[in-house]
This record gives C-alpha cells, sequence and structure tokens, in this order.
C-alpha cells in the first residue's frame, strides 16, 4: 500500500516536471562555465519582448565619462558608445573587445593618463586611446579577472576586483594589495555566497563544478529513462495488438529501470543536496538568508587567507576624511591612504542589496549618493545619517526579514556636461533625478535601434533566465517567482518517493 502510494508521488510530479528539470540541468551546465561561452550571444529578437531594451533598462547604462567638447562616452551591459552631440546621437565605441557581449559589459570607465581610457569589465581590464586605436586587453597580476571598480588618485590608477586591489602608474607594472582586515574580523562568509557556490560547485574548485555538471547530467538521464519508463507499456500494449514480438522491448524496458534506479539511488542524497541549496537563492526562501553570516568551510574554495575574498564591490577617496570608502558584501568600510590598518566599519550606513553596490557618487559636504537594487540613498558619513532619497525621510532599518529589492532598482548614474543628473532603473529605465519617476524624453533620447541591436544576450545570461524561471513571467506574470521554489518542492518529492520505492523493493528482495 505504501508502495502503491509513493508510485503516485514519484510518477506524476516525475512526468510532469520532466521539461523543466532538463532545462535547469543544461542550463546550470552553461552557467557554470562563464568564460567558455563568453562569445556566444542570442539575439534578443527571439526572446520575450520584455528583454528587448525600453528606455535603457536592464542595466543598459551604468556611468558615463565626459570627454572634450560635447562628446561623451556612456557605459554598461551595452559596452561603451560614443556621443559627439551631449547625449543626442550615438556611436558603436566598443571596437577591440573580443567577440561576445559577455565581453563588453563594463562596470567601470575612467580617463587615465590624458588620452588613455580604462574600463573594467566582467572578464578584464582594457585601455584604448580615445583619439585612436581600439580597445587593446591589460595583463593584470590576477586569475580572476572581473573588475568591480576603477578610481583615479592622482597619477595613480587603483583596479578593485572581487578579491584585490591593484595599483599602477602606466598600467604596466601593477602593485596587488590584499587589504587589511577589519577590526575585530571573524572569518565568516555570506550564507547566500556560500550556498550559491555549493549550488554551482565552486566551493570545491574547477573539480566542484565539474562534479555539480555530472549532476546536471545525471538529472537529463533519470529525466529520459523516467519516461521512458512510463511509455514503454503503452509501446509493448500497442505492439502487441500488431501481433509484433515484444521480447526485445521487454528486455529493454527492464534494462531502462535497472539504470533509472541504479543512478538514483547513487546520486539522490547529492541531488537533494544541491536541490535545497538552489531554492534558497531566489525569493522567497533567499529572503530569509539574504544577510546571514556563516563560518567558512575549510579546505573550500571560500577558504581564502584574504579577508577580502569576493566581497569587495566598489571604492572611493574622500579627500576631506583623508580615507577610502570601500563598499563590501560586508557593508561600507574606511580604509587610512597607505591601507596599512585594519578596516574601520562605518558607523552608520545604507542599505545595499545582496547583489551588490551600482552607485557611490560624491556629493557635496561629505554626502554620498549611494544605489542598489535596494533604492537610492543620500548618506551623509559626517553627520551619520541615511536619507530616502525620493521621500526625504530618515531610512530606518527594518526589523527582522526584508525584501531584497526595493520599489527603486538603481542600476546606474550620469551627470552631463550642463549638470542634468539622469539614473537609470533596472526595471523602468532612464529618469530624472530631479523629477522622481517622470518621463525624461526631453532631457535623454529613446534608445537607438542600432545599440538594441549591437546588444544581445549573453548565452550565459539567457541560461540565468532560463535556470531561475524569469523566461516564463510572459506567461505566468508575477507568479514566475515562485517557479524555483515549487520546482524545487516538487523535484524533493521525486526523487525522495523514488529513493523509498527503491529502499523498499531492495529491501523485500533482500529477505
Amino acid at each position: 500500500m505504501l508502495v502503491k502510494k509513493l508510485r503516485k508521488f514519484h510518477k506524476w510530479p516525475g512526468i510532469i516536471i520532466s521539461a523543466f528539470v532538463i532545462l535547469f540541468a543544461v542550463s546550470g551546465i552553461i552557467m557554470n562555465h562563464r568564460g567558455t561561452v563568453s562569445s556566444l550571444s542570442v539575439s534578443r529578437s527571439i526572446l520575450p519582448s520584455y528583454y528587448t531594451y525600453n528606455n535603457w533598462n536592464m542595466s543598459a547604462v551604468r556611468g558615463s565619462v565626459n570627454l572634450s567638447n560635447n562628446t561623451s562616452l556612456i557605459y554598461g551591459n551595452i559596452g561603451v558608445w560614443k556621443t559627439p552631440d551631449d547625449f543626442k546621437t550615438f556611436e558603436n565605441y566598443n571596437q577591440g573587445f573580443p567577440k561576445g557581449i559577455d565581453n563588453r559589459k563594463i562596470n567601470s570607465l575612467v580617463i587615465f593618463p590624458e588620452t588613455n581610457l580604462v574600463a573594467g569589465t566582467f572578464l578584464g581590464l582594457y585601455k584604448r586611446d580615445y583619439n585612436q586605436g581600439d580597445w587593446q586587453e591589460v595583463q593584470i597580476p590576477v586569475d580572476k579577472k572581473r573588475i568591480v571598480d576603477l578610481i583615479v588618485k592622482q597619477d595613480t590608477l587603483l583596479v578593485l576586483t572581487r578579491h584585490y586591489l591593484l595599483k599602477t602608474t602606466d598600467l604596466k607594472n601593477f602593485q596587488k594589495i590584499q587589504l587589511p582586515p577589519p577590526v575585530n574580523y571573524q572569518r565568516k562568509a555570506g550564507l547566500f555566497n556560500t550556498l550559491w557556490e555549493l549550488h554551482s560547485g565552486e566551493l570545491f574548485g574547477i573539480i566542484g563544478k565539474l562534479v555539480v555538471d555530472l549532476f546536471g547530467l545525471v538529472v537529463i538521464i533519470l529525466s529520459v529513462t523516467g519516461l521512458l519508463h512510463f511509455l514503454f507499456p503503452k509501446i509493448i500494449r500497442k505492439q502487441k495488438k500488431a501481433g509484433k514480438h515484444v521480447s526485445q522491448l521487454i528486455k529493454t524496458k527492464r534494462k531502462n529501470l535497472k539504470w533509472h534506479n541504479v543512478i538514483g539511488y547513487v546520486f539522490v542524497l547529492f541531488l537533494v543536496i544541491n536541490t535545497i541549496s538552489g531554492m534558497h537563492l531566489r525569493p522567497p526562501l533567499l529572503i530569509a538568508i539574504a544577510n546571514k553570516q556563516v563560518g567558512i568551510l575549510p579546505y573550500t574554495h571560500m577558504d581564502s587567507p584574504n579577508p577580502w575574498f569576493d566581497k569587495l564591490r566598489r571604492i572611493t577617496w574622500d579627500e576631506s576624511l583623508h580615507k577610502y570608502i570601500i563598499s563590501t558584501s560586508d557593508g561600507f568600510f574606511m580604509a587610512n591612504e597607505n591601507l596599512d590598518q585594519e578596516l574601520i566599519p562605518c558607523p552608520i550606513q545604507p542599505p545595499v542589496s545582496v547583489m551588490g553596490c551600482n552607485i557611490l557618487e560624491s556629493g557635496a559636504d561629505n554626502t554620498y549618493l549611494v544605489g542598489s537594487f535596494s533604492g537610492l540613498y543620500i548618506w551623509d558619513i559626517k553627520n551619520n545619517g541615511v536619507y530616502d532619497f525620493f521621500s526625504q525621510q530618515e531610512y530606518q532599518k527594518p526589523e527582522g526579514m526584508s525584501r531584497p529589492i526595493g520599489a527603486n532598482m538603481a542600476a546606474g548614474l550620469i551627470t552631463k556636461k550642463n549638470g542634468q543628473t539622469v539614473w537609470f532603473d533596472y526595471d523602468r529605465g532612464a529618469l530624472s533625478i530631479n523629477s522622481g519617476n517622470n518621463s525624461i524624453s526631453n532631457i535623454f533620447p529613446k534608445i537607438p535601434d542600432e545599440i538594441v541591436k549591437e546588444s544581445p544576450m549573453s548565452l550565459w545570461n539567457v541560461a540565468l533566465e532560463i535556470h531561475t524561471g524569469r523566461i516564463f513571467e510572459h506567461l505566468v506574470g508575477p507568479f514566475y517567482i515562485l517557479y524555483v521554489p515549487l520546482a524545487g518542492i516538487c523535484i524533493l518529492i521525486v526523487l525522495t518517493s523514488g529513493f523509498f520505492i527503491w529502499w523498499l523493493a531492495y529491501r523485500k528482495n533482500k529477505k
């Protein structure tokens, strides 16, 4: 009786979820090898319409650099584009970047020195003389080349990666700096980052990623063999009615079931762990872990002597305080000019989404404009005050769990030469900094068709949209957010019921 019930729990959810599980597996394998697939892109025209850029949304623009006369550069997920007439028309300025949109996603762009432009991308550091030539890669002394921020301090360029700070005066010789630990440092990591690396396998290095790739192949095999086991009786009955021999089909059916069972019971525990970790990387379960810290697991990828391993996000130099302000996944910290003393946490800090700080712009009187997917805030660092930019109300830290994203998802900011400032919401695109959510078509143009055409979606990002279920938003609306947790629950039911079916049958046969 129990086995009969378990078979129902195993059969029907398995049939329903099989196609989605295969999508999970294939997209996950692609996501595990971003560098390998970075040259591959997918036209947005074949994707749902909400993946087409509209009003510079989806982090199309992160910032801008003003050059001579009315010439400026804008940069972001669209790469770098030149505007010679104060943001009226745009020219492609991506010559020299490797093939693939992923290779020209720009996090930061600065002038250094004189006529040299330096761009920090997801996959490396590049330079270009803005009067002539193309982009050229700059070799830097780190393995992980994801550049998160660039600043120029006097005659020195500071390059911030997720792990280290690099200094150079000539773009040839770099000083690699491991930042000192913070005051009262405890070797901990974010629970979100830990589960992310566990889910991808990166927690155990390249071997771990390959093992998780194997799990993906196992899931595909289990889905296919499970569907075949469901279809075999129908095929056999049909062949019998036609008067054909079915002995070979019956043998194949038994062999198919045998391999389905063997592979299932060997890998079931690993698949359960991988499923549970993945469920916590998306809302609503993400809310429970977004700000949690856990101890670093020994002998893993995260077990590094570097206290800022994978934690650095933004950096700026505050001349009046004579200190660096550094944004990390653990919050904001101050560092002395020589970077040789423990970092001091800022006493009052603006909220920053788990996705990281996107805007850190200095203003008057020791204030900063800080933006992330949690919102846009004015940070009075001198008087220890934080204010919501739009309501001007003082920020009150919520008690208990809170959403990892806010109503205003600040993705970028530019300031035109006439002083007009435009900020970019991830969903709504370009908005005036002075008029809240009002349209700014009179001061910032519609995104040109050429930029849309030249800015496809990387294969990695398409895989991410499939893996998280966002690709189905046009079918189910906001309920897509439940795709991962519901699919996860369904997968857990199929895995656990399948294991107990095998276990009960195994014990019975053994007796």
